[in-house]
């Protein structure tokens, strides 16, 4: 992590809640539910990382010269795990993209920022007691059911020459990463819920309030 990761010239960083984990464990609509519900100003890390951010991957492609990566290499001529290091080797980049986001965010109600690259590793570091950051992790039938369910998550996007072979190494990958982001809240001491789709989200708010309850308003 940068020298400067953890500036944090209006305090925002420090007092901040967090959700991390896997991808399709209903990061998203968890922690809008518990914004609307304690009046919380919410950071989406996707949203930012797939339109600002990606707008800053390309200028420093051009400022290094370097040229876009082949959606073929990516997706398709690779393999899960190669996938899973070349995400998680990103993720701290992509991080301080996200705190300077939120360096700039100065409100009256506590931030809670959620996003599968917020890492347990990358967040210790900034946050006063481990007990500001939940990870979120859904088993595989709760990860199957999200696949049937969300068209965004059913497919892919990019335009490559096998997209069944790219959705599997991607689904693959997302395992990958969210085991890691589990472990990595384990060995940090940050509290991990398994989504199951036995309790449906506003349950899953539930927990997430009860566990955040000295931070809320």
């Amino acid at each position: 992590m940068a020298e400067d990761a953890a500036a944090d010239p209006f305090g925002t960083l420090r007092k901040a809640l967090w959700i991390g984990g896997g991808q399709w464990a209903g990061k998203s609509t968890v922690a809008r539910i518990l914004a609307m519900r304690h009046g919380l100003t919410a950071y989406h890390y996707d949203y930012h990382d797939a339109r600002g951010h990606n707008d800053r991957r390309i200028a420093r492609r051009v400022h290094t010269g370097q040229s876009a990566p082949d959606p073929e290499d990516v997706w398709v001529n690779t393999t899960p795990a190669d996938m899973a290091v070349a995400t998680l080797g990103g993720f701290p980049e992509r991080f301080e993209w996200a705190l300077d986001d939120l360096r700039a965010l100065v409100s009256p109600h506590p931030i809670i920022a959620e996003g599968w690259g917020l890492r347990p590793e990358l967040v210790a570091p900034l946050v006063a007691e481990p007990r500001q950051m939940v990870v979120m992790v859904p088993t595989e039938e709760f990860r199957q059911r999200q696949l049937r369910a969300l068209p965004r998550a059913a497919r892919t996007t990019h335009q490559v020459s096998d997209p069944e072979r790219a959705q599997r190494n991607r689904i693959a990958r997302d395992r990958l990463v969210a085991t890691d982001a589990a472990r990595a809240a384990h060995q940090y001491g940050m509290r991990v819920i398994e989504v199951d789709g036995s309790v449906d989200a506003e349950g899953v708010a539930d927990i997430l309030s009860a566990h955040f309850q000295p931070y809320l308003p």
